[in-house]
């Protein structure tokens, strides 16, 4: 089977119309369910009969034998189709691999997935590989295209050329184009990358954008040129100017902007009551917000919030599938979808206490089934960091004027720097630190000034960034140097270092920047980094994103890339990186 289309061989498609005639049997029976039928959005009773990964049968009838079947008893309970998340960024510290079974667990069967990080950290052939090998997982994993690298890197034009982002889109794992976080530049004279949208739609892919607060003509240029959907809308107003256009709208809740009660409320004042172009997305959020799940609970808000019970399960589930041309294989419960399935103990509770993904047991009457599946990491050349260099105190200079005042976790402002940086330490009652960017391979540095992230921290190096370069904040250059080594003899990480003494580490020994361990331990480890960090002064919620977002071009005001400090609305250098 093609798992990425479900483009069933002749062979086993003969053999569950066979299951229909009495020749062959099922292997699993979910007996007596009251299921929401997505085409009618009614609960209805009946069997649900499914072989292997496929529902072949819903209806009124059982098999004439049920030896050798698997039968599940569903009186009393409800059952639901998959839950689909359509914008994850599956390494938020997390791997995707270990974000996919987690998700699982709590009825998100399917994700839609960035491929950015796999541009640039390994090759294409090694990532197409890998995209093979996330095809034996019970949980469905779909990716995007992307078209730029959200920040400026040295080496766009050869990860970004024609033949790269040509193959990827044509590759049946990728369901869209985007998301398009370059588009001022679409709209400004950028051809390339509108030819690359119109070749996705071309291939049936729709266009995902990213238009936080965009203004009413951008909107409508930008459906002109191509995108399909957004889930940047940061307000009710802004989720009903696009549905009035016919953008599909991912209405967000994410560690770092947790908004789905405050749309709803919003949507609901401005009186709609239509959601069938509305899904919900956790778009990436670091893995503490994980901790209870993904989209059930996005579900759950909505159902408490006001949402017609059954319009909550439709933007989890058939919307979400639309959205991809996906509908005649996921999102429902019907013959010919894949046998992604939920059983809810109550209506309103949309966190299942059984999950099946392919027709197979995630979890079984509140218990987790062991899967046994691994990824070697290795194979596709994401083991440990070897960085053949080492940072140095001539390395830690600073003398650039202008710094970067935190706004929130992501949002940055150009300062100008008036303390001396010319010392050892940068006094404790400021809550100025050192910052450096520095190249993986060791070719360049960024230096500067950071406002707003401590107050008291020695140092923090992460090998976790948006491009994979190496981040290092602190008050102390000893503290800086000793992190830089400690986060190297890991093989990658997050390492805090404070007066002389390691006090926190975290290993991504996959590439860097993803955590080759289970999603609990992180989860424990993303909450006392956090804790930590706000201990010492870090004034917002979600340390993990600043790291990520610090070179990222599509946040304003100023940001700090391989090609040094960059006003991003301007898209000048206003001071360039350093050669080592």
């Amino acid at each position: 089977m093609n798992d990425h289309l479900y483009r069933w061989r002749n062979k086993e498609i003969r053999k569950q119309v066979a299951v229909i005639d009495g020749t062959e049997s099922p292997t699993m029976v979910l007996k007596n369910a009251c299921y929401l039928n997505v085409f009618l959005r009614k609960w209805l009773e009946a069997h649900i009969w499914i072989y292997h990964d496929r529902i072949v049968y819903v209806g009124s009838e059982l098999p004439q034998s049920l030896a050798g079947v698997e039968v599940v008893e569903c009186t009393g309970k409800y059952v639901v189709p998959g839950y689909i998340e359509p914008h994850a960024h599956p390494f938020q510290l997390y791997n995707p691999h270990e974000l996919a079974m987690h998700a699982g667990q709590t009825g998100t069967t399917t994700l839609m997935n960035d491929n950015l990080p796999w541009l640039y950290l390994t090759t294409r052939k090694k990532a197409f590989s890998l995209l093979e090998d996330f095809m034996q997982l019970p949980v469905s994993m779909y990716w995007w295209a992307r078209f730029d690298s959200q920040s400026v890197i040295n080496e766009e034009q050869e990860i970004f050329k024609d033949e790269e982002v040509r193959a990827w889109l044509e590759h049946e794992a990728v369901v869209q184009g985007g998301e398009l976080t370059a588009w001022p530049q679409v709209m400004r004279d950028d051809d390339r990358i509108l030819y690359w949208m119109q070749e996705a739609k071309r291939l049936r892919k729709p266009v995902e954008g990213h238009f936080p607060g965009a203004s009413e003509q951008t909107l409508v240029k930008l459906k002109l040129l191509g995108v399909s959907s957004d889930h940047e809308a940061l307000s009710g107003e802004e989720v009903y100017n696009r549905l009035s256009m016919g953008y599909r709208v991912g209405l967000r809740h994410s560690s770092v902007r947790p908004d789905l009660p405050k749309l709803l409320k919003e949507l609901q004042e401005l009186g709609v009551d239509s959601y069938d172009f509305l899904t919900m997305t956790t778009d990436g959020s670091t893995p503490a917000f994980y901790e209870n799940g993904l989209i059930n609970e996005c579900i759950q808000i909505a159902i408490d919030n006001g949402v017609p019970t059954i319009e909550a399960y439709m933007m989890a589930t058939y919307n979400a599938a639309e959205q991809f041309h996906l509908e005649e294989r996921l999102g429902g419960i019907a013959p010919g979808r894949v046998a992604h399935v939920n059983i809810l103990s109550e209506k309103n509770n949309a966190t299942p206490e059984s999950v099946i993904a392919k027709g197979k047991w995630l979890k079984k009457e509140g218990k987790l089934v062991e899967q046994h599946s691994n990824v070697d990491w290795h194979k596709y050349g994401l083991g440990e960091l070897d960085l053949d260099w080492q940072l140095t105190e001539r390395d830690l200079q600073f003398s650039m004027p202008v710094g970067l005042k935190m706004v929130n976790d992501v949002i940055m402002k150009p300062y100008p720097i008036t303390i001396d940086c010319n010392t050892e330490e940068i006094r404790s009652q400021s809550d100025e630190s050192f910052l450096m960017l520095i190249d993986r391979e060791g070719k360049w540095r960024v230096n500067t000034v950071v406002k707003g992230f401590t107050k008291t921290l020695g140092g923090l190096c992460s090998s976790y960034s948006l491009t994979g370069d190496i981040i290092l904040i602190g008050k102390s250059k000893s503290d800086l140097l000793l992190a830089f080594t400690r986060m190297k003899e890991l093989g990658g990480g997050i390492v805090l270092v404070h007066e002389g003494k390691v006090i926190f580490e975290l290993p991504l020994q996959i590439a860097g920047m993803m955590y080759n361990g289970t999603m609990q331990t992180l989860i424990e480890q993303d909450k006392h980094l956090k804790e930590l960090l706000i201990y010492h002064g870090y004034q917002y919620q979600d340390p993990p994103y600043n790291l990520l977002f610090l070179s990222s071009m599509h946040l304003p005001f100023v940001r700090v890339t391989p090609l040094g400090i960059i006003d991003v609305k301007k898209k000048e250098i206003l001071f360039p990186a350093i050669m080592r």
